[in-house]
């Protein structure tokens, strides 16, 4: 019964007519149709988009017009996320980068939410004119339903003897007034907030000692429940146990990670059903925020569900888009009413909102407008053998209308390192190959995603083997006639970004020009960066860095041998370097000192300065410009 699904097409929320090639300014634009999310009760839905030149918020009715219900601006502040906390108030979470009185330490990203009252059109910010807080927020907001009231839960930050501390945070849309609940200390990271809204725990990590601890709420205070060293991974929360009774945690052993869950009534721990090593994401449901299931991701993305009836429905669903990528975005608090995005070449990039009950799947809206079907490259999963024997997969891009011989090259490594490029439409790529060219998303060792022991072989070979996984990338495709050899380049931002600079510095003779947005070039004077910023010289995120570099801090001497700041010498091809000024988390001076030392070694070097950009290019105008400048440099070097 499942097979027989209805695809139908919906009113479209965005038209477009057909083109046989997009402009790559629909490419490096923000997504026309983006983060939908259907409200509780299934009557309307919310996504971002962009009007009169405004990033906005509409707010749709689920009704044969599609009729607009609101609309709200975001302003300067940058989109994080959109959910709904009942039928009638969406919560929007933003960001803006702020120094902050040197309060909190120097500029960084600061999270704020606010709600938008649908039947109203009113929009407040949830902490504000909160005494000895902050009104800015660590985590996504969370909603319960309390004696029949929403009430919002945000964890946040609050000032205990002059320092600040997290603390948990409650809005009532009744009152709309928001107010501290709980302090934490130093060490607080989080807390677990059940299904009624009641404390079950938090969660803290001490840095000094190494310790992260999951504490159980008891008569107004907290017994410790669990505890285990761990220098870099702590234990995830991954949320309340099915039957509501434990707190499932996954745990890493130090070769791969394990479930276990913790009893609420007595913080006895049992075993508990194996979430998986390689989980990306759990999911929970959305009325009674209990897990029930988890999101694989290889080549695509694999939903498995602990009841058997959901995943039967799933997996009756997802036969409809037989050879695209499929993505849960959203869904109805019953989960039988759900916006799925769907890429490949058949839909392009678009998303479908579906009725189970029905078993209809109706087109929604394309996710960029302008890119249709016919402009959508074709992404294969491929995989070769580093030259130590080592299986690396990773998607190739083919451009459309090209055959599969002597393409041109653009190596695309993602950044992390302990991250993964994710399946479907990826504008970055997909803008490249329609220029021409192919473009390799290797997933080098130390990628995350493929088990403990692939993420542990890229430990100390940061520069080194992780570099070399994606030049034997392009041996591979040269030896299978693929693409010509003589033609290739890398291209990459944040850790991608300095494997671009690696690539001309550390692993010459493989590329013929080299991009890099917002990359590391100094690794010495990076970790010092941090260091300052952080006010320790030992921290989760220092040993992070540390142990893939295999080096013991800042001064080790190793850090030369793979900085490409070190090896200007071996640079003999054009490099363009691009930088967001307001990137908190690799500072601009990374790419200002290389472009320095570049020119001072007369080494053919250009600089862009993004204005107002941060790391993740969360801007349309300055995405565009990198984009722009990526494709033209590239057109000028190695032209497809």
């Amino acid at each position: 019964m499942y097979a027989k699904w209805i695809l139908a097409v919906a009113v479209l929320v965005f038209g477009g007519g057909v083109t046989t090639a997009a402009p790559l300014e629909d490419y490096g634009q923000l997504q026309t149709f983006g983060d939908p999310s259907i409200s509780p009760d299934a009557t309307k839905f919310a996504f971002v988009t962009t009007l009169n030149g405004d990033r906005v918020i509409a707010v749709r009715a689920l009704d044969d017009k599609m009729t607009v219900l609101g609309v709200q601006k975001l302003g300067d502040e940058k989109l994080r996320d959109i959910s709904w906390a009942d039928d009638d108030h969406l919560l929007i979470t933003q960001s803006t980068t702020r120094s902050v009185n040197n309060l909190i330490g120097p500029r960084q990203e600061y999270f704020m939410v606010q709600s938008y009252d649908v039947k109203n059109h009113e929009s407040r910010r949830l902490l504000e004119r909160i005494e000895r807080a902050m009104n800015v927020v660590l985590k996504l907001p969370q909603s319960r339903t309390v004696d029949g009231k929403t009430v919002v839960y945000m964890t946040g930050i609050t000032f205990l003897n002059e320092h600040g501390v997290a603390g948990l945070f409650t809005y009532d849309f009744a009152s709309h007034q928001s107010k501290l609940i709980d302090t934490g200390s130093l060490y607080t990271q989080d807390w677990v907030i059940g299904q009624d809204g009641q404390i079950l725990g938090m969660t803290d990590y001490n840095n000094d000692t190494q310790v992260w601890r999951l504490l159980l709420k008891r008569n107004g205070g907290y017994v410790e429940a669990y505890r285990q060293t761990s220098p870099i991974e702590t234990p995830v929360v991954q949320g309340v146990a099915p039957d509501g009774k434990a707190i499932i945690i996954s745990v890493s052993t130090g070769s791969h990670w394990r479930d276990t869950q913790i009893r609420i009534s007595d913080g006895v721990e049992e075993p508990t059903v194996d979430l998986g090593d390689d989980v990306s994401d759990v999911l929970h449901d959305p009325e009674t925020h209990r897990i029930i299931g988890t999101v694989g991701v290889e080549d695509g993305y694999s939903y498995k569900f602990l009841d058997k009836a959901d995943q039967a429905s799933w997996d009756g669903l997802i036969k409809a888009f037989v050879g695209d990528s499929v993505e849960l975005q959203s869904w109805s608090g019953n989960r039988k009413h759900l916006i799925l995005r769907v890429d490949g070449l058949h839909n392009g990039s678009s998303y479908f909102l579906v009725d189970l009950e029905a078993h209809r799947a109706e087109f929604l809206a394309p996710a960029y407008n302008g890119i249709q079907p016919g402009d959508v490259n074709e992404v294969r999963w491929i995989h070769y053998k580093a030259a130590d024997g080592t299986p690396i997969f990773g998607y190739l891009t083919l451009p459309k209308g090209h055959p599969e011989k002597g393409l041109p090259l653009i190596v695309l490594p993602h950044g992390g390192p302990a991250v993964r490029d994710m399946p479907g439409f990826d504008w970055w790529s997909q803008a490249i190959a329609s220029r021409g060219y192919a473009v390799l998303q290797p997933e080098y060792r130390g990628s995350d995603g493929f088990g403990w022991k692939f993420l542990s072989s890229g430990f100390g070979q940061w520069g080194r083997k992780m570099q070399t996984d994606l030049s034997d990338g392009v041996r591979h495709l040269a030896a299978a006639g693929t693409i010509d050899p003589k033609r290739v380049c890398i291209v990459g931002g944040s850790y991608g970004g300095y494997a671009a600079l690696a690539g001309p510095t550390l692993d010459k003779g493989v590329y013929r020009c080299a991009v890099s947005v917002a990359g590391i070039s100094d690794l010495k004077a990076f970790l010092q960066w941090r260091m300052r910023r952080d006010h320790s010289d030992d921290d989760r995120t220092l040993r992070y860095w540390d142990r893939f570099l295999d080096v013991s801090g800042a001064d080790d001497p190793k850090l030369k041998e793979v900085s490409p700041i070190d090896h200007l010498e071996n640079v003999d091809v054009p490099i363009l370097l691009i930088h967001g000024h307001d990137d908190t988390v690799v500072p601009i001076q990374q790419s200002i000192e290389m472009a320095d030392a570049l020119n001072a070694a007369h080494k053919p070097v250009t600089f862009v300065k993004l204005d107002g950009e941060d790391h993740w290019l969360s801007r349309a105008e300055t995405r565009l410009q990198m984009l722009q400048a990526t494709v033209k440099f590239l057109e000028e070097n190695n032209p497809p």
